[in-house]
């Protein structure tokens, strides 16, 4: 007998939207601002200007840079200020925090520039597994701005997948 192999996974409608494609592609890089501190501990506004402006900031030419201090130290917010005002010219994006809270910050806007005007009304499933390590505040996110305009949504493969919303 010769029956004909129906890929119904294929058939099936269902629409796959891979995290990995909105995860990050630019370097991070951190920009530490302990040793701009006067004993690593006092931000004197003087030497951390100075400080600034010895920086070779080209290193930081499409990147993303993530600012931060290591040290437990008081930082006024116009410090931040002096250097986004830096950066600006070089780095892509620059973001308040460690390289993880960059990763996020970003991930999140690559995030937030989805039409899902595509997925209106359509059955999704969010892929599961892959090769980079996509953070369960990415399916938070994707679940949230998909459950408006979607019929369902699903979370695996198309072939083995796991309910998480469904239009009632």
């Amino acid at each position: 007998m010769s029956e004909e192999i129906i890929n119904r996974v294929a058939n099936s409608g269902l629409l796959t939207l891979d995290l990995e494609d909105y995860y990050p592609k630019e370097e991070i890089v951190v920009l530490d601002l302990k040793p701009l501190l006067f004993m690593g501990m006092i931000l004197k506004e003087k030497d951390f200007r100075a400080g600034l402006q010895n920086i070779d900031w080209t290193v930081y030419q499409d990147k993303i840079l993530a600012v931060t201090c290591t040290a437990d130290a008081i930082i006024p917010s116009w410090a931040y200020m002096l250097v986004a005002v830096q950066a600006q010219p070089f780095a892509k994006m620059i973001v308040l925090g460690d390289q993880q809270a960059a990763l996020q910050q970003v991930f999140l806007s690559n995030l937030h520039s989805i039409d899902i005007t595509p997925f209106t009304d359509q059955r999704v499933v969010v892929k599961g597994c892959g090769d980079l390590s996509v953070g369960g505040f990415a399916y938070l996110e994707i679940a949230r701005l998909l459950k408006p305009v979607v019929k369902s949504i699903m979370y695996g493969e198309a072939c083995s997948n796991v309910p998480v919303y469904k239009k009632k």
